[in-house]
């Protein structure tokens, strides 16, 4: 009797002792699935790398347009020595300009890094394809960016350049691919008539557009000129011609027209269509509180993600024009990431613009930054 006591006994404690291992494993295993959960994977380290990462950015689900300039001490994607496509107006180092340091800086998305810029595959994607930039210098600086890009990845291919008043084109021989940049200031028509040149702000003539697989169009700076600076005598909004009108409003009714435009005209199941945000200047430094200065010798961006002066109002007449279409149109929102820029203008460095430009950028420099987020919208 005692005997079986003893086994029963040795039993129980067996029992108890399997029961507490099992309850010991099962923490163990718990604990380590929190761990799993709470440690999260370092950031990888790019280095010298300029353009990011590929699959692990996240770019589908980040917005690509808020963020901050980081250093980067990776050269440009280009030189402008060996592009030939680059005008001197914007090529700044043939011009004399004597720091590097904006040359420095790559765009860090906050919650995500933009993929790498990799012409070679942009040109594989579009081959066969005919990519067209319709609007104002802008649109020009943005193109010659651009097909320096392409034109780097693919040094030993074939091109023919052709540039024309109205329209100009890089075409990429070996791939099929044409770059193509149709000048329209204001996107809507001017038109000669017997009391002058007539700023039609509910007419487009956009037939040469068609056909494009991309378009990417821009407008906004001719907008603001005044007196012997403005193309036209009149403005007509419907029936009514006037002398003058506010400028944001007469914006505000040519891209309705050409929203308007894109849905009744534009196959969006055979064209990508896009519109490139607002680009600022940076002639007034009391936007970001220094009241005194320009463009002229900065050197370095504003820090941080925010711009002291705010958006400009422009913005929101393009976001009401995209937000009542009907069609898919991308916007490439630069304003923000380029407000942060005062240093990357060509200010007096430029070969073909005479005083102190504070509109257009210089090249190699931010809008290359523009590309390489229409790149990251392929991609995603």
């Amino acid at each position: 009797m005692a005997a079986e006591q003893r086994q029963r006994k040795l039993r129980l404690f067996l029992l108890a002792a399997f029961a507490c291992s099992l309850q010991a494993a099962g923490a163990a295993a718990a604990s380590t699935a929190t761990l799993s959960v709470r440690h999260k994977p370092s950031k990888p380290r790019h280095g010298n790398t300029r353009h990011g990462s590929h699959a692990s950015s996240g770019v589908a689900s980040c917005n690509l347009f808020q963020g901050s300039w980081v250093l980067d001490e990776a050269p440009p994607l280009y030189d402008t020595a060996g592009c030939p496509f680059v005008e001197a107006e914007f090529d700044c180092q043939k011009y004399g300009r004597p720091d590097k340091l904006y040359l420095k800086y790559r765009w860090r998305p906050a919650s995500c890094e933009l993929p790498r810029f990799n012409g070679q595959d942009l040109l594989s994607r579009w081959r066969g394809k005919k990519v067209l930039f319709v609007g104002d210098s802008i649109s020009l600086n943005q193109w010659e960016s651009l097909v320096c890009m392409l034109h780097a990845a693919a040094p030993a291919s074939r091109t023919t350049y052709s540039r024309g008043t109205s329209v100009s084109s890089v075409t990429f021989q070996d791939y099929g691919l044409s770059v193509a940049y149709y000048r329209s200031t204001y996107l809507v028509d001017i038109v000669e008539e017997s009391i002058g040149r007539v700023l039609k702000l509910d007419s487009i003539s956009g037939d040469p557009w068609l056909g494009a697989d991309i378009l990417i169009f821009n407008t906004w700076h001719w907008w603001t000129h005044t007196g012997k600076d403005q193309p036209w005598d009149y403005v007509q909004d419907g029936a009514q011609v006037m002398k003058d009108i506010d400028r944001l409003t007469a914006f505000s009714k040519g891209m309705a027209t050409w929203a308007r435009w894109v849905d009744s005209n534009v196959d969006v199941s055979k064209t990508k269509v896009y519109f490139q945000g607002i680009s600022p200047t940076h002639y007034n430094g009391a936007d970001w509180g220094e009241s005194s200065r320009s463009c002229a010798q900065q050197t370095q961006p504003i820090a941080g993600p925010a711009y002291p002066g705010g958006p400009l109002p422009a913005q929101g007449a393009v976001k009401s024009a995209l937000g009542g279409m009907s069609k898919p149109v991308f916007l490439l929102d630069i304003t923000l990431l380029s407000q942060l820029r005062r240093d990357a203008h060509p200010s007096a460095y430029s070969g073909g613009h005479p005083g102190n430009d504070c509109s257009h950028w210089c090249l190699a420099g931010l809008p290359d930054t523009w590309n390489q987020i229409l790149y990251a919208s392929l991609v995603a």
